[in-house]
C-alpha cells in the first residue's frame, strides 16, 4: 500500500496539471478538423501564393506568421515577400531597407509604417532583409482608396500616370454580389453608399495585381493580409483567380473563441487553415 500511495499522489499531481494547461492556439482545417502546425507549413510549402490572414492585433499570429515563413524557407528558399501593411507608393523605400541597409530610423519616417510595425510586422521585413527577400508593398495608398468611397472607382481617372503604376489596372474587375461587397453595405446599412464597397474592393484589387505582378513560377509568394480581404475565398483571392487561374493558392485565417476545442460553425470554411486563439488574448495594441 505505501508503494502505490506515491503513484496514486503522482497520478493527481500530472491530471492537476494537465487540468491547468492553457494553449495559446489551435489549428482547424476549412471543415473544422483540428490540424497540425506541420500540414499548414506543408500545405504552404506547396503553394504558389499563401494569403495569410490575420487579425492585426493578434501577437500569436504574428509569431507564426514569421515562424512558418522562415521554416518555409528552409524548404524553399526561391520566395517573395508581401504585405497589406505597406503601400505601393513606398516600394523603393522598402526595398532599400531590405537590400540596400537603409536604417531604420529613416525607413520608419518615408515609410509609414503602422503603429504596431516595431512588434508585429518589423521581425518578418528583417527576415527578408537577412535573407534578402524581396518584400513588396502592395496596398493602394490610402488616399486613393478614400477617393475612391468619396467619389467611386472614376475617381482614379485623374490620377498622374506614376499614380496609376501603384494601383490596380483601371477600370478594375468589381462584383458587388459578393459576399465579401454585399455584407458591408447590409453591415452599415448602406450609410456609406455604394461607394464603400468597391474602396475596399480597389485595395483587394490592388494587393492581387502587385501579388500577380512580382510571382515568379518556381518562387512562393507569402502575403500578409488583414483576414476579411482573403476569408471564404473572396476578396483578393477572387482578384488573383480573375488575373492567373492557374495559382495554386493556399489561404490562412483567423478567428478567435471562448474555447478551443471545436470550431463554431461561423468560423469554418474561412480558409483552408483557420488560426484559432482564446477571446481572452491581451492585443497588442
Amino acid at each position: 500500500m505505501k508503494k502505490i500511495i506515491p503513484f496514486i499522489l503522482f497520478g493527481f499531481f500530472f491530471f492537476g496539471l494537465m487540468a491547468q494547461e492553457k494553449p495559446a492556439y489551435q489549428l482547424f482545417s476549412s471543415k473544422g478538423k483540428k490540424a497540425q502546425y506541420a500540414q499548414m507549413v506543408k500545405a504552404m510549402q506547396g503553394a504558389d501564393v499563401v494569403l495569410f490572414g490575420e487579425y492585426h492585433d493578434n501577437p500569436i499570429v504574428h509569431w507564426l506568421q514569421l515562424e512558418s515563413t522562415q521554416d518555409v524557407f528552409k524548404v524553399r528558399p526561391a520566395m517573395v515577400l508581401g504585405a497589406e501593411m505597406f503601400e505601393a507608393d513606398v516600394q523603393t523605400v522598402v526595398d532599400r531597407y531590405v537590400f540596400d541597409s537603409m536604417p531604420e530610423k529613416e525607413f520608419n519616417k518615408t515609410a509609414r509604417p503602422w503603429p504596431n510595425h516595431k512588434t508585429d510586422y518589423k521581425p518578418l521585413l528583417d527576415f527578408a532583409r537577412e535573407k534578402r527577400i524581396p518584400f513588396i508593398a502592395t496596398n493602394i495608398p490610402r488616399k486613393f482608396a478614400s477617393a475612391v468611397f468619396r467619389g467611386g472607382f472614376e475617381a482614379l481617372d485623374t490620377l498622374t500616370a506614376l499614380q496609376k503604376s501603384w494601383v490596380a489596372t483601371l477600370p478594375p474587375l468589381y462584383d458587388s454580389t459578393l459576399p465579401c461587397y454585399a455584407d458591408i453595405g447590409k453591415a452599415v446599412g448602406m450609410h456609406g453608399g455604394p461607394n464603400l464597397p468597391k474602396a475596399q474592393a480597389i485595395k483587394d484589387a490592388t494587393m492581387a495585381h502587385f501579388i500577380v505582378k512580382n510571382y515568379q513560377p518556381g518562387k512562393i509568394f507569402i502575403h500578409y493580409n488583414g483576414a476579411y480581404h482573403s476569408n471564404h475565398y473572396q476578396s483578393i483571392y477572387w482578384y488573383l483567380k480573375q488575373l492567373n487561374p492557374s495559382l495554386k493558392i493556399v489561404t490562412i485565417s483567423t478567428a478567435m473563441q471562448s474555447q478551443l476545442k471545436t470550431l463554431d460553425t461561423e468560423n469554418k470554411g474561412l480558409a483552408d487553415f483557420i488560426i484559432l486563439t482564446p477571446e481572452s488574448m491581451t492585443r497588442t495594441h
